[in-house]
């Protein structure tokens, strides 16, 4: 069926602690997308089904196209209710950091787990992972963080556990994270799975349209003209651009500009993509990159932008005006021109 991945030694421990504590706090990182939202509901309705007293929490609001997703009117976010977020984790028996692998990525909640008695779990994808937890479920190969999960699932016995509301959730997650199965999703088994997910009832091609044909008018015509002022340089490179500017123009929510770094890399021999975007909220630009066959965009997130990622999709920020952070991008690009031009 699946290769067991996740070590037995922590299997064994999680198990023990499930038998032994009833109240469980599930964390997702900031700006929490499709995997970190997926992830954490498809654990959120097993330990629910368990008789387990659980809480997802989130530090800020996700997008609008996500909020179908079984569970979500349950989560609480730190941006919102942070007393109440606080009250809980100092409740919790067993914090789940899910879809993060250092605290730095919950932003200000990171004092408020660090500080907290309870006993820490990371379920993660990413490479380098902290040493923050005492058990790390850490796998990079994995598509996502929700396979992950459904790898926990079945290693624990608890696929019976498991309904069509939590089957729902961890598919988005996969499908979210891999662009639709598009990148990152060759291995087999990830197939193996989502015929186990459809095995529970979900509707996989719903699913698609609830989360990519949900978006306004607004959000097309935003599309539209990120895409007149792209640039594509002879390294068979492109670069979108989205000021705070440009998107109260077009009457910006959150989400709208999901999807858009991907769009580039349907030109012929554009095989590096990016999407620079201003964020006045948390004041930096967010850096979104993806790119096609060998091209490593994960050591460029790292080596320029204060992030990472995986070989094909990967993200990052930068800290000063837009016009710095292109100037940035041209310097990544011109030190990997060799690997560009390959």
């Amino acid at each position: 069926m699946l290769r067991n991945i996740i070590e037995q030694v922590k299997i064994d421990q999680f198990n023990e602690w499930l038998n032994k504590y009833e109240s469980f706090v599930i964390i997702g990182h900031i700006g929490p997308d499709g995997d970190a939202v997926g992830s954490s509901l498809g654990l959120w309705h097993v330990l629910t089904a368990l008789g387990k007293k659980v809480q997802v929490i989130m530090p800020n609001a996700f997008p609008d196209f996500l909020n179908w997703m079984p569970g979500s009117e349950h989560i609480l976010f730190y941006s919102e209710t942070p007393e109440e977020v606080e009250k809980c984790i100092d409740a919790a028996d067993i914090i789940c950091l899910l879809d993060f692998n250092v605290l730095s990525r919950i932003g200000d909640m990171s004092s408020l787990v660090e500080k907290s008695s309870a006993l820490k779990v990371m379920i993660d994808h990413h490479l380098h992972p902290g040493d923050h937890c005492d058990i790390t479920m850490s796998y990079s190969k994995a598509v996502a963080t929700s396979e992950l999960v459904f790898r926990l699932i079945v290693q624990m016995n608890l696929l019976d556990k498991l309904s069509k509301a939590g089957a729902e959730c961890l598919y988005t997650g996969m499908m979210t994270d891999t662009g639709g199965f598009t990148y990152n999703s060759n291995q087999i088994e990830i197939y193996t799975i989502i015929g186990l997910l459809l095995e529970k009832g979900i509707d996989k091609d719903l699913i698609y349209r609830r989360v990519n044909n949900t978006y306004s008018e607004d959000r097309l015509r935003l599309m539209g003209h990120v895409l007149t002022t792209m640039k594509v340089y002879p390294e068979n490179t492109a670069l979108l651009t989205l000021t705070d500017e440009e998107q109260d123009k077009f009457n910006f929510v959150k989400g709208d500009s999901e999807g858009f770094v991907n769009i580039p890399l349907s030109i012929k021999n554009v095989i590096f993509s990016c999407l620079l975007k201003e964020d006045g909220e948390l004041n930096l630009i967010k850096v979104s990159l993806r790119s096609v066959g060998t091209f490593p965009c994960n050591e460029l997130a790292a080596e320029f932008f204060n992030g990472g990622g995986h070989l094909n999709a990967s993200g990052g920020e930068f800290y000063g005006t837009m016009e710095e952070a292109i100037e940035r991008f041209e310097e990544a690009v011109k030190k990997y021109k060799p690997l560009l031009l390959a």
